[in-house]
């Protein structure tokens, strides 16, 4: 096109502009794309390669595409490149060859558009400026694009539209506008920046004022398709309702549904505005959280029939058009089938959404029977109490109910909203979980009140019950182990006395066959000279060669006897065991009768626990306190509780014994089974260490490498002190200070001996072991002897004696003895059988002549094991730093390459320039939407389950008329 010069003079002021004459512009590609000769020899292949994939790269190409492009032969490449080679260098492309030149074009254009009126070829001249500018968005290079994005060429084009007047809204600008926006998203980057900014969307919506029907379907477009793009179904919700601001509609929508009734006389355009119209109509109502969300897509349907879409779309199908008819058919496909699966959550074929009375009588059915019945009345009976004359805030009062329904049914757990919240900061869940609340409380307050006094006394009537049973329970089983354990006891001693008569000539024989090393050790079993065939004693030698390793106590405050006592109470005992004895009665919540009574039967409803009998000791009537209270025994009524409950206890002959034979009674099998656990560890323990063959196996390594450092293969020594085992970590490689001989010593039974490193599971009991203190067990032992024969004297002291007709001390407590008797035999048989056997652990590893106690000689294998296990940990952790410290320099070696490619490759690329026309991913998605082609998938699918609804519903229909008939 020839340049114009303009006459105007008030044209001065604009900055893009040197003065009132406008520059010489050329407007339109006088060079079109076209392949040039060879600009020169074609490259070798990897040169051309990285060549090409420079253009392609300021493409931004789909991968489709991408492929398709590097499929080309090398010589179609080459000519590509050359050609676009050649366009960069053309003189006459700078001036429009960066996005600056458009940008300060637009800005001038609005600006003008308020103080001058154009004729019809300035008019033209604008357009082009804006058509020019959605060309080089589609077909520039990429850094085309990302200077217009810094450059702010979107919040540019955006003002335009902002503040375009009536005539510019009517041009093509308007529309070529548009389709400048609609070109940047056709980008990857340009896509992401247009939904970034927060009033872009609302912007274009607001184009859709205009009448200029190319306008409106480009807008639709855009629209539509950033409903299917992550994240842009909710802005175009929001640009929606800021629409129904913008253009002062009544309600959402209501301008689309307008326009889809309206006929505007020109069938194309008609057909391409009401196709654009369906097919944002099916993609706002199925995308997004429409995609899987039923209520969602229930409650934006129900809009836009309350808008009366489906007068208007029977109306539609006189076009017969077919693109208009498939998305058409896609509407009330997808209706039909929700509202298939809203009428089956009701047992219905379908439900009259239209008829207020059918619809109550469901909600009333499904809730009848419910809980929810009486809230449903509620808000029928408040719903009749609301304003229904046409006054001031009628219609908003039923507007916020309807709302807040709304919000209920359509909020997630999470409290968020698929569609525009209509009320601010109102959580669904929240609210809920309060008023869940609020009922549980109100219940169970009602029911605690009836519970809490009829509870404490169940729970002391069934926790009675339930200790006595235990007691008789445990006592039955303990007798049943006692008897089967004395017949076997016999059964073995017999044949064990069999077997020690012959055993004693076997010990007089070995007698004679006595070692010179360590006799009857576990050195006089191993041989370290065959480990010295396998050791790399020279590996060895270098890594450990030899070097030298360099409160106040506070008095307790007296407590102050604050119980005051009744004018006529009598009290002679000491006011402090006074007050702590009514303390403890107060606890037991039993009469002084119950506790006789309880002493007497031996507790055999179980009313005395353990720490009760054991306060009971301490509150013993003493002689003393017995001869004063004998002397006021005429008095007894007068006496305070304290005095009566020791003058009473002190009226049962041998009280205290009794009260120490209970307790003694109830404690005994606890104590028996702390006791048991202890002897069974030392017993274990001694067996595993004497059989484990893996241990003297490790021993011989050990012997061996201990020998070679000392002197050599000919080292002397014939075994070691165990206690040497936990020195083993402490020597240090010389060349690396972090390794120790134990982590060598792993290394080595790792590569040769890997059977040994299993050692730890043959040892399990060492721990426990190591935790006994042998002589703190026979002396609880002992005490446990000695409380058996104390109970053994007092029952012959009551057999003696006349009973009471409830006096049961004696049935008890002799099944007692008779029973823990022999538990304690046998716990005592344990215990000797115990010591035998460490005793045989210390002479089978030399120790015999020591005075070591188990948890000493325990203690150092368990503390050698753990020492093993982090030893082994420490070297699993430096082959996994070693991999890794491997594996990030193979890694920085990579990506030191990787820099160095493409710091090269961006050497080439700023060589090159790209305008090679490509469809993006956007315009395709645009496409698909017009066509319908994006719902073909889930047009088949619901053909496909709306015939087999349609015949499971006809079956349906067939039964519920039988059944009625038959009714």
């Amino acid at each position: 096109m020839a340049p114009r010069k303009r006459s105007r003079h008030g044209l001065g002021f604009l900055c893009c502009f040197g003065g009132s004459d406008l520059p010489e512009i050329n407007l339109r590609d006088t060079h079109p794309l076209q392949y040039m000769e060879f600009s020169g020899p074609i490259p070798n292949p990897e040169e051309l390669n990285v060549r090409f994939a420079e253009l392609v790269d300021e493409l931004d190409l789909t991968d489709k595409n991408r492929e398709a492009v590097f499929a080309l032969p090398p010589e179609k490449k080459w000519q590509i490149y050359c050609s676009k080679k050649k366009e960069q260098e053309d003189p006459n492309k700078l001036a429009t060859s960066w996005p600056d030149y458009y940008i300060d074009r637009i800005n001038s254009m609005a600006a003008m558009q308020s103080l001058y009126a154009f004729d019809e070829e300035e008019t033209e001249m604008r357009n082009q400026v804006v058509e020019d500018l959605k060309t080089a968005l589609r077909t520039q290079p990429m850094r085309f694009v990302t200077r217009f994005i810094e450059l702010e060429g979107l919040t540019c084009l955006l003002n335009f539209l902002r503040s375009m007047d009536h005539a510019t809204c009517e041009s093509r600008i308007h529309t070529s506008l548009i389709g400048c926006i609609k070109a940047l998203m056709n980008n990857s980057q340009g896509r992401a920046h247009v939904l970034a900014q927060p009033e872009a969307i609302s912007t274009i919506a607001q184009s859709l004022r205009t009448e200029n029907s190319k306008t409106k379907v480009a807008v639709l477009e855009i629209l539509g398709a950033v409903c299917l793009v992550p994240g842009g179904h909710k802005k175009v919700l929001q640009a929606m309702l800021h629409y129904q601001v913008y253009a002062a509609e009544r309600t959402r929508f209501q301008t689309l549904l307008n326009e889809l009734d309206r006929s505007l006389g020109r069938y194309r355009d008609e057909v391409n505005l009401k196709t654009a119209i369906m097919s944002f109509i099916n993609a706002v109502l199925n995308a997004g959280a429409g995609e899987d969300n039923l209520e969602f897509r229930l409650h934006l349907r129900y809009e836009f029939l309350m808008l009366g879409i489906q007068p208007v779309i029977d109306k539609l199908r006189q076009h017969e058009n077919a693109i208009l008819d498939k998305h058409l058919d896609f509407f009330e496909m997808v209706r039909n089938e929700d509202d298939l699966e809203l009428a089956r959550r009701f047992d219905m074929v379908h439900i009259d959404t239209k008829s207020a009375s059918q619809m109550f009588e469901l909600i009333h059915k499904k809730l009848k029977h419910t809980e929810a019945y009486p809230c449903l009345l509620s808000v029928l009976h408040h719903c009749l109490q609301m304003p229904y004359k046409r006054n001031g805030g009628y219609f908003q009062q039923w507007q916020l109910l309807d709302r807040i329904l709304q919000q209920i049914v359509l909020q997630d757990e999470r409290g968020v909203d698929p569609d525009l919240a209509p009320l601010e900061n109102f959580n669904v869940k929240n609210i809920v979980n309060m008023l869940i609340n609020e009922n549980e409380v109100k219940q169970w307050r009602d029911q605690a009140e009836k519970f809490r006094k009829e509870h404490a006394e169940l729970v002391s009537r069934l926790e009675r019950k339930e200790r006595e049973c235990e007691t008789k329970t445990l006592e039955k089983e303990e007798m049943m182990r006692t008897l089967n354990k004395m017949k076997d006891k016999l059964a073995r001693e017999s044949q064990e006395l069999r077997q020690a008569r012959g055993q004693v000539a076997e010990l007089v024989a070995q007698l004679s066959e006595i070692s010179e090393r360590v006799p009857g050790t576990v050195w006089n079993e191993i041989d370290d000279t065959q480990v010295f065939r396998i050791l790399d004693l020279e590996d060895f030698e270098k890594m450990f060669s030899a070097y030298q390793r360099h409160q106040k106590e506070l008095g307790s405050t007296e407590d102050i006897y604050l119980a005051s006592r009744k004018v006529k109470e009598l009290s002679v005992i000491d006011g402090r065991r006074a007050q702590n004895c009514i303390i403890l009665l107060s606890k037991l919540k039993l009469s002084n009768e119950e506790i006789r009574q309880a002493v007497l039967k031996m507790d055999e409803q179980e009313d005395l626990a353990k720490d009760m009998l054991e306060q009971l000791l301490k509150f013993v009537p003493e002689k003393s306190d017995i001869d004063l209270l004998e002397e006021h025994k005429h008095e007894i009524e007068r006496m305070a509780r304290a005095d009566r409950f020791l003058y009473e206890m002190s009226r049962i002959d041998h009280y205290q014994q009794r009260l120490q034979a209970l307790f003694f009674k109830k404690k005994f099998q606890e104590r028996l089974a702390e006791a048991k656990p202890k002897v069974e560890a030392i017993l274990l323990a001694s067996r595993e260490l004497i059989r484990s063959k893996r241990l003297a196996r490790m021993l011989e390594v050990i012997l061996a490498i201990g020998n070679f450092m000392n002197k050599g293969q000919r080292g002397g020594a014939y075994g070691f002190r165990v206690a040497s085992l936990n020195k083993i970590a402490d020597t240090k490689s010389s060349i690396d200070r972090n390794i120790s001989l134990l982590h060598y010593l792993i290394m080595i039974l790792e590569k040769h001996f890997p059977d040994i490193l299993n050692m730890p599971s043959e040892l399990q009991h060492l721990p426990e072991a190591a935790k006994v203190n042998l002589a703190e067990l026979e002396k609880e032992v002992g005490n446990l002897r000695r409380g058996l024969r104390a109970v053994e004297v007092e029952l012959e002291y009551q057999k003696r004696q006349v009973r009471e007709p409830n006096d049961k001390f004696v049935p008890v407590m002799s099944d007692f003895i008779t029973v823990s008797s022999f538990s304690f035999s046998e716990l005592e048989d344990q215990l000797n059988e115990a010591r035998a056997k460490f005793s045989k652990a210390l002479t089978h590893f030399g120790e015999h002549d020591s005075k070591m106690q188990p948890d000493e000689f325990f203690g150092i294998f368990d503390t050698f094991l753990q020492a093993f296990s982090e030893a082994r940990q420490d070297l699993e952790t430096m082959r996994r730093r070693k991999e890794e410290e491997e594996r990030r320099a193979r890694m920085e070696a990579m990506l030191k390459e990787q820099r160095e490619r493409e710091r090269w490759q961006r050497q080439r690329k700023a060589q090159a320039g790209s305008s090679l026309e490509e469809g993006g991913e956007f315009d395709d998605l645009v496409s698909a939407l017009r066509s319908g082609e994006v719902f073909d998938k889930d047009l088949c699918k619901l053909k496909r389950s709306r015939k087999r609804s349609g015949s499971q519903a006809l079956e349906a229909t067939r039964e519920r008329a039988i059944n009625r008939l038959n009714y």
